[in-house]
């Protein structure tokens, strides 16, 4: 596929046009030509990118490659949140992996309209109506450019695993470098140099978590980014992941009694913005989790195997936990507890409480056991 861009504009004579000319020795501002030859004929491929400095052609290249028709640049309504603006037919299930793929699983994000996200939030809400559509081809203009850069990767990183789900072909254009690693395109194109790259092999970056056992002196930086607005569980023990000594994930673990015998209770899991998309909060999960059945110095109840059972109504998370080799789902409610109950306790526990309670709203939490990085569903 040989692409020709050759764009044309007036040559201007005003004063200060002439000036630069003579100032700077150029000749005309008017034309810009660039040649573009890109072997795609006959080749199975999802995912491509151009890539160069501002200027460099890459949109009107990107343009000419399935035709201007192909740019994506979705009409976001202003009075509807994002959960209702993307894909309006398609089904609810759908759009929910759709925005906890490509890293948008902050919950309360989606009850806003695309007009009062941050950068990032739109960004990923782009994304996410993207693959929530899954066009068969569709060109991306200024991928990542207006996020900070560790969005961009996580983000390049979450979106390449949701695209190549589907069976569309798409081209993202873009001038930055650092995200060619965490995408692995099929092929890339360099406005700069001309240069045509076949499937990317650069290894992709891999970065350490590191897992604290602490307590709840770091619950408020992630507080925000959860959602429900609860108290802290009892006597619970919390952990945080970080990489290069930046926060990225939380947990609290608790014991609760079942039958004549006591098991773990995880929840409280949250994973910050920046980090969604990555594949951490399923693995931060299970190997505290690992920890707890193995009786680990770092558990809970040091010494003491325990299940753990973690509770969820989040879509995105309650299907890849049923995915999950090493979680079987134990139960699914459609309605939190009963109310009169849970403020009969509350006040048993407390004599100053009176009224309260938590229950009796729609809300369909599933639980969830911990089977071991071995297990087997049964």
């Amino acid at each position: 596929m040989k692409i020709t861009v050759a764009n044309r504009c007036s040559d201007f004579s005003s004063y200060r046009a002439a000036r630069v000319k003579s100032l700077f020795n150029a000749e005309s501002g008017c034309n810009f030509d660039l040649t573009a030859e890109l072997p795609l004929d006959g080749v199975s491929w999802q995912l491509g990118v151009v890539v160069g400095p501002s200027g460099s052609g890459k949109t009107s290249l990107g343009r000419k490659i399935f035709g201007p028709e192909a740019v994506y640049d979705p009409s976001w309504p202003a009075d509807q949140p994002i959960i209702d603006a993307i894909a309006p037919n398609g089904d609810f299930n759908d759009v929910t992996a759709a925005l906890a793929s490509v890293g948008l699983g902050d919950v309360p994000a989606w009850l806003r309209p695309y007009h009062v996200l941050s950068n990032g939030e739109k960004f990923r809400a782009n994304l996410a109506r993207l693959v929530a559509e899954a066009p068969a081809q569709a060109v991306v203009d200024e991928f990542s450019s207006v996020v900070d850069r560790q969005i961009a990767k996580i983000g390049a990183l979450a979106f390449a695993k949701s695209w190549r789900r589907t069976k569309g072909q798409v081209v993202l254009l873009t001038c930055h470098y650092d995200v060619l690693d965490w995408l692995q395109p099929d092929w890339v194109f360099e406005t700069a140099t001309g240069r045509f790259h076949g499937r990317w092999l650069h290894p992709r970056p891999r970065f350490e978590l590191v897992i604290w056992k602490t307590d709840w002196r770091y619950w408020p930086l992630f507080e925000p980014h959860h959602y429900l607005k609860v108290p802290k569980m009892v006597a619970a023990n919390c952990y945080v992941g970080t990489v290069d000594d930046e926060l990225v994930c939380h947990l609290a673990v608790s014991t609760r009694n079942v039958g004549k015998g006591i098991e773990a209770r995880a929840c409280r899991l949250v994973v910050m913005p920046e980090w969604q998309g990555a594949g951490v909060g399923l693995r931060f999960l299970n190997q505290i989790c690992q920890w707890q059945l193995e009786g680990s110095e770092f558990a809970r109840l040091p010494g003491r195997r325990l299940t753990t059972v973690f509770h969820t109504s989040h879509p995105g998370l309650c299907a890849v936990l049923r995915r999950s080799p090493a979680w079987r789902q134990v139960s699914a409610n459609l309605y939190g507890g009963n109310k009169r109950r849970s403020a009969a306790a509350m006040c048993r526990r407390n004599r100053s409480i009176k009224g309260g309670g938590y229950g009796g709203h729609f809300r369909a939490v599933q639980g969830f056991r911990y089977l071991g990085l071995g297990g087997e569903k049964g």
